[in-house]
Order: C-alpha cells, then sequence, then structure tokens
C-alpha cells in the first residue's frame, strides 16, 4: 500500500486531524519495521493502547492482511472518537519503547472531557 512521505508529518495542523489507517501503518513500520498489533484495554477504569508483540508480517500471525486492516481502522474509530488522536500520534513518534515478545507497550488515554469515554468505562 503506497504512502505519501508526509502522512506522519507532525505540524501542528495535523494535531486536529483524526488518526488515519495509512498513517498509524507508517508510523508502525517507520518506527519497528513492522505492523504490530493494536488492542484497546480498560484497567482500573482506564483506557489504555497497547503495542502488542503479534505484528502482520509473522507467519504465525492469526489475521491476513485484510484482516487486519480491519480491525485497525475499527480501533481507529473508536480512538477518534475519544479524542485522543494527537496522543496516540505524538507516543507513536516519541517513545523509546519497542514491542518485545511477552511485553505490550501501553499508553494511558487520557480522553477529553467531551468525549465518548464512559462508553467504555462500565
Amino acid at each position: 500500500m503506497p504512502l505519501s512521505p508526509s502522512s506522519a508529518d507532525s505540524g501542528p495542523d495535523r494535531a486536529a486531524e483524526p488518526l488515519a489507517l495509512d498513517e498509524v501503518l507508517q508510523l508502525l513500520r517507520s518506527r519497528w519495521q513492522a505492523s504490530y498489533d493494536l488492542q484497546l484495554v480498560q484497567r482500573r477504569g482506564r483506557l489504555h493502547l497497547q503495542v502488542m508483540w503479534a505484528y502482520l508480517e509473522q507467519q504465525s500471525f492469526p489475521l491476513d492482511a485484510a484482516g487486519y486492516a480491519e480491525k485497525l481502522q475499527q480501533l481507529l474509530e473508536v480512538l477518534n472518537g475519544l479524542g485522543v488522536a494527537q496522543q496516540v500520534r505524538q507516543w507513536l513518534q516519541t517513545t523509546r519503547d519497542k514491542p518485545r515478545l511477552g511485553k505490550a507497550m501501553s499508553l494511558t488515554l487520557q480522553p477529553g472531557a467531551g468525549g465518548r469515554s464512559r462508553e467504555f468505562l462500565l
């Protein structure tokens, strides 16, 4: 899937933009040379975005490219609805961690006051 070189630009005008599938794939691949699995997890009343250790390019990965893209698109819709796109974008661009076998990377999300986080926190 071709990506434009500026798709991960982090200029001031990018801050308000929702996360796009191509942008997130480019960020993952440029940072870690792999399309890692992302998951949204609720723990102790808080939401966390986790970068798992499994990735699309692994032979044992349970999804094909189309299934992975569909799952990721659904996750991005939730993240954009929560109003945390810039938080996620900045974290993916700047974190020094790397996914390791058996240890997911985790970002505690800080949804905006008007976000939909109550839908996820029971």
